[in-house]
This record gives structure tokens, sequence and C-alpha cells, in this order.
């Protein structure tokens, strides 16, 4: 069953015809579409839903029918039943569509968890396996997949052309599958605390424009999250704090689970951090054994970095590694798992290199996959290894390393997409360190031209952090999120050939009614002509 939520990503994908008050594209297009698919043809007359309209779909593509049967209903207020048999038609290929060799194989060490690519699951590693065919003609409705994921990014695009004033499809052929397999959105839930429920409906905002990663950073100076066994002092103390001051919070196991359970219903794989061995002020002051002096740290409530670290080589820090690590991985399905490892300025770099190496073996042996941020770079990466390239404003040696020893990158460049920054100098939050970004600046880039030698082949994806210092309210997340969040999954998802601005503005203007309709206090960025 879908869970009640699914109601908000069903308005985001209604009203996408020229009735939601879209506006002409440059290039003639009439439609809302974001992210762009790879390939679309229209073809004139479609098929119309009428009230006894059925979606025939295989068991296996459960969740993408009753996404799409939501979206129906939210769009014509008709409820399709899903049978063996209908006009519009959901089915698996048995095949690949578009698949190519630039995905990692599920038989890498560490890859534990994502099974056989074509298991009713997220998957992460092989844009192939979410290639679709969409096709629309005046007797129905085809989405063709080889496997069940390809079936659901189809549905999602399929929502999209669903009209807002009316039951009429256009005619169209779709042929797409996403240019990378890491497409992400980093939710920082340690310097303010965030709800389970507004964690699942930020899923579902950022769900709808193909996100198919949730990176949840749970741990920093200001507050730790995540409830780990045996270990009751990380929540109950370094958990009551917040930037500010605020209540804090944390999630139990039973929280965290429901958050991974709900993303995944939308294909979205929950990818927790636990950053260290600095950012860590929380954990020292709820255990004064992570200490080299032994002392108890004060609660921290500000936004200075890079002051804490762990005393690496105390066995009691091993011992918290091997419990923190465990814990992520035991209520963590997908195969990846982030170790932070930024801003370290209190370590020597063998300190530093040892830590993250003792981290790196411990995911290891958790059959997950490690992820840190680009410092990383300086240890000895395995070859499955992740590096999170972020900071612009510096050469990129680490990241050069990590790639000689095999690693993949994963790009979030602070001044294109860090959604914490400042629209323009009258933004009402945010910051500016790293830039003021508008829509346009988070669209404009080539994440395979960012770093010299760091190509298509080396990408793994990218991702859009969201630094919560100045975000305190859902409101506050909606804001600094949209309209650049979408901007940032196009082109993640759009071949590079593909994408213009101009033509993305047009179609962006016809999602505003739908964040409207949800109550999202998003920026009207003045690159974007937005209905009245």
């Amino acid at each position: 069953m879908l869970p009640a939520a699914l109601a908000a990503a069903a308005v985001l994908a209604t009203g996408a015809c020229s009735g939601d008050g879209a506006t002409a594209s440059p290039s003639g297009t009439w439609h809302s579409l974001v992210p762009l698919p790879a390939e679309v043809a229209y073809r004139g007359a479609g098929f119309t839903i009428g009230r006894d309209t059925a979606i025939a779909a295989p068991p296996e593509a459960g969740r993408a029918a009753g996404h799409l049967a939501a979206a129906v209903r939210r769009a014509t207020g008709w409820a399709p039943r899903i049978g063996r048999e209908g006009e519009i038609r959901l089915e698996l290929t048995g095949e690949r569509p578009g698949a190519s060799g630039r995905g990692e194989s599920p038989g890498n060490p560490g890859a534990a968890g994502r099974g056989d690519p074509s298991a009713d699951g997220p998957v992460v590693g092989d844009p192939g396996a979410e290639a679709y065919e969409l096709t629309v003609d005046r007797d129905g409705v085809r989405v063709r997949s080889g496997t069940p994921v390809g079936l659901f990014r189809g549905v999602q695009t399929l929502a999209q052309l669903l009209p807002g004033d009316g039951a009429t499809l256009p005619g169209v052929r779709i042929a797409d599958r996403p240019r990378f397999a890491w497409r992400g959105a980093m939710l920082d839930v340690a310097r303010h605390f965030f709800t389970v429920e507004e964690v699942e409906r930020y899923i579902d905002l950022v769900s709808a424009y193909k996100i198919n990663v949730l990176h949840l950073h749970l741990s920093d100076d200001q507050g730790w999250r995540l409830a780990v066994a045996g270990r009751p002092e990380l929540t109950a103390v370094g958990g009551a704090t917040e930037v500010g001051g605020g209540p804090g919070g944390f999630y139990t196991e039973q929280d965290y689970r429901r958050i991974v359970a709900h993303a995944r219903e939308r294909y979205v794989e929950i990818v927790p951090e636990i950053d260290m061995p600095g950012h860590t002020a929380a954990a020292l002051a709820a255990d004064p054994a992570l200490s080299c002096d032994g002392r108890r740290r004060r609660p921290y409530t500000g936004i200075a970095v890079g002051f804490s670290a762990l005393c690496v080589g105390r066995p009691a820090v091993d011992r918290f590694l091997v419990d923190v690590i465990a814990t992520m991985a035991r209520l963590t399905p997908g195969p990846y798992l982030h170790i932070g490892g930024d801003e370290v300025e209190t370590l020597s770099q063998e300190q530093y290199n040892d830590l993250i190496e003792r981290a790196q073996e411990l995911v290891r042996a958790a059959g997950k996959r490690m992820v840190g941020w680009q410092e990383i770079g300086g240890a000895r990466l395995a070859p499955d290894s992740v590096s999170q390239y972020w900071q612009t404003g510096r050469t990129p040696d680490d990241v050069h390393r990590a790639v000689r020893r095999g690693a993949k990158v994963i790009m979030s460049p602070a001044s294109r997409v860090y959604l914490d920054m400042k629209y323009d100098d009258e933004t009402r939050l945010g910051l500016e360190w790293a830039g003021l970004i508008e829509v346009e600046d988070a669209y404009g880039w080539d994440p395979a031209e960012l770093v010299d030698g760091v190509g298509d082949d080396r990408v793994l994806g990218v991702e859009a952090p969201l630094w919560t210092e100045t975000a305190e309210t859902m409101d506050d997340l909606e804001y600094l999120a949209f309209p650049r969040l979408p901007a940032v999954a196009e082109v993640a998802w759009t071949p590079q050939e593909s994408r213009d601005f101009g033509d993305f503005a047009a179609r962006l203007a016809g999602h505003g009614p739908r964040w409207a309709e949800l109550g999202v206090d998003f920026h009207r960025s003045p690159a974007v002509t937005w209905p009245n």
C-alpha cells in the first residue's frame, strides 16, 4: 500500500500541459517535463483517459502502478483499477533498454545490498537499469522497461504529462535513460533537526524529479541524530542541541527504518553520514573517552568548523567506530555509507589517514561501499570507494588521487549546487561563502568538465547538499531547494547536448502552480516567467 504522503508527488506530477500555465519554450515544446528526457517525439492526437480506464501491470511493478493511479486520480478525479488488462500498460521486457558499459558491476567488492538490478528495489550504479520507453497514441499508453525501477521512472514522466484541466494525454514517444547513476539531494539534519514527517515530505518533493539518493547528514558539532545501540549518551546528550540552542532531536531505529521504507517506496536510496574524524563536538560532549584528554566537551550551538576531532589511535575511538559503522550498516539496506572526512584542522595527515582507512576497512567488512568528502583522497582508498567533490575554490589534488586509485566521484561543487547559499543579496536566509547561486547558476555547468581528468567515465553522479545553519523550518528548506533542486536534477539526468537554460526555464515555469498548491514557498527566480 502506498503511503498517504504520495499525494504530494501526485500534485507535482499533474498539470503538465498548457492548461497549467506552462510557457512555450524556444524549441517549440509546450510540455513542462523536468528533467527533460533524452529523446521526445510528439505524434499529434493522444489518449483520453476515461472513467473506466484501467492500468495493466505485472506484480513487480506495483510501486509504479500505485504511483500512476494516484497521479491519475489527482488529475481527473477517477481512480483507475490496477490489474492484468488495461489501456495503460506497464511492461517488463526482461532486458535493459539503453544500457551501456558506463555502469558499475554489482560484483565489485563492497557492493552487497545492491542485489539483482532487475529486482524490485532502488538501483544506484547502472543508469541502464533506469532506462524506459513511453508511447502514447489514440489506443492507449505503454511504458516499457527491463526493470521495475525503469518502469517507475517512466511513470514519473507519464505523470508529468497528465493535463491539469482535462484527461487527454498528448501523442508522444519517449526513449529515456539517465546520464548519471547517482542523482542526489543531501539534507543536513544535524545543524537543525527535522522530524520524520518533514524528511518524508522532502523525499516526496525531490523524488518527483527523479532524484534517487537522499544523503542524510546525521551528525555534526551541533547534534547527533541517530540512536546507536549501547550508546544512549550519544542521543541523550549529543542529540539535545542544535544551532542557536534549540531542542535538537534524534531518530530511533524505528524512525530511521520508516524513513528508509518511505524512500524505497519511491526508489530513493538513503545514504547515511556520520561525520568523522572532525565535526564531532556533539559526540565529544556525549562521551569524554573519545577525547585525547578525557574531558567532556560542552555542547556546541555555533556554526564555526574545524576545531573538533576524535582522538585517533585511542581504543575507545576504535570501539566507537565499530559500533557506529555497524549500526549504520545494519539499518541501511543500500550499498553506501558516508563517513564524512571534511574540514579536519587539528590532526596530522597521518592521523587523518589512519582513521579514514580504518573506517573504510569497517565499511567494507560490513559489505558496503565508503563515500566521503573529497579530503579522503589523501588516504589509501579502495577502488570501490567514492569521493564527493565540493571545494570549488581549491585545487582538486585529493580528487585526482582518489581517481588514480580507482574511486568514482560525486560532483557537488559548492558554487553551483550548495542549496544553502543565497540566491542574491536580498535572499532572506542562507549563506554566501561559496557565492550567490541563482537557478541559472545551478543549471549552467557540466559535471564532466568540472575537474580536469575526471570525465563521464569517472563521475558517478551529482548531488545537491542543503546545509541547515540558517534553515530552521520546512518552509526554509523548500525555499532554498526550489527551484534550484529541479535544475540540478536535470543536470544529472539529461544529456548535456540536450540542455538549454531558456528551454528549461520555460518548462520549469509550469511547476510553479504545483508548488503553490502544495504550499511550497519557492523562490520566484527572475530568470523564469512564472504564471500569475
